[in-house]
């Protein structure tokens, strides 16, 4: 048996073992020198018969499809990760930069196929992030060739493949990583998948639809600054937006898969869940609820001057201290209560 004093230093190793430490996945590091032009891959953009290359366009968030409201620029479209560039290059101008794993993990998924997914070729790693075994997952798209397989494990660094432009609307001049950090949203996306979206599911449960993305650069640049810092915790102190309140219809997989997130007892007796989301609808926090519900209906929203679909992606209509569920609100909802 080991003494008290040995006891904690055996438990506090095992917890920094098991929370682990993060790194990026390329040697690009001016994400961390403040050099986001060199370190975000742009886009072509046209805007107002302007042609532009920001590098804004590479970053997390919603920082793409610009239109003009009321004399302000929004963007529609939410990019859910981040674009790396290359610091290699061939005299071709292929890219030569290795893709690395940012934490120690298990690869759950290998899509070889790049026409298969707008990711074209892409990786999954699954990262234990509790002394339980919870995981959050990273996604490696745009891949010119894999180094792995499915039930590989790997290191913090260990190669993952190497860079290149597979997939929707890259060329060899815009190559770059695609690197997003997610929860898993549902155990069965397959049976939402046919009743939204239609079509093929080759990806199973690693489908990046469902995986709802956290800021990957504001977390990789706080663990940085903090190498301390707990995933978990970037995620249940990241601001929320709005809260959704659902029947209670039975366990919720996805509390279970994410106890962390449990705000109180969720076994306690009550009629519905109050979820809470950032903006672009992670979920940060799951509480019980007295409320009854007969279907999903926002419960709280921050008083906004802008229409929240403009800062929601689209997620929520109404404005002010008003919001409902749009379309895509409803979907998401259901996907992450697997009311489907």
């Amino acid at each position: 048996m080991l003494r008290p004093i040995a006891f904690l230093l055996a438990l506090s190793s095992l917890l920094t073992a098991v929370a682990g430490t993060f790194q990026l996945p390329t040697e690009n590091r001016h994400l961390l020198t403040g050099e986001p032009e060199k370190f975000y891959m742009y886009v072509d953009r046209t805007f107002e018969g302007e042609r532009s290359t920001p590098w804004q366009g590479g970053a997390w968030g919603l920082v793409r499809n610009p239109i003009r409201v009321d004399g302000e620029i929004r963007y529609l479209r939410f990019h859910e990760g981040i674009d790396i560039k290359p610091i290699k290059r061939d005299k071709a101008g292929n890219p030569l930069d290795l893709i690395m794993s940012i934490a120690d993990g298990t690869v759950v998924h290998v899509s070889d196929v790049a026409g298969r997914s707008n990711y074209g070729r892409y990786i999954v790693v699954a990262h234990p992030v509790t002394p339980q075994g919870d995981l959050v997952h990273s996604l490696y798209a745009h891949l010119a060739t894999s180094s792995v397989k499915r039930g590989d494990r790997v290191k913090k660094g260990s190669v993952l493949g190497q860079m290149g432009y597979t997939g929707a609307g890259l060329n060899r001049t815009r190559a770059h990583l695609h690197l997003e950090i997610g929860l898993k949203m549902s155990k069965n996306f397959d049976g939402w998948f046919k009743r939204y979206s239609g079509g093929t599911n080759y990806h199973a449960n690693y489908n990046g639809m469902n995986l709802i993305g956290m800021d990957v650069a504001r977390f990789l640049t706080e663990h940085h600054k903090n190498p301390s810092l707990k995933i978990t915790d970037f995620v249940r102190h990241s601001p929320a937006y709005f809260k959704v309140t659902v029947p209670r219809t039975g366990a919720m997989d996805f509390a279970q898969r994410h106890p962390w997130l449990a705000y109180g007892d969720l076994n306690a007796p009550s009629p519905s869940w109050e979820i809470s989301f950032t903006a672009t609808g992670l979920p940060t926090g799951i509480a019980v609820s007295q409320r009854k519900v007969s279907q999903p209906i926002v419960s709280a929203v921050q008083n906004s001057g802008v229409a929240h679909r403009y800062l929601t992606r689209g997620l929520l209509s109404g404005e002010g201290s008003n919001a409902t569920l749009s379309t895509n609100g409803k979907k998401l909802v259901a996907l992450i209560t697997g009311s489907f």
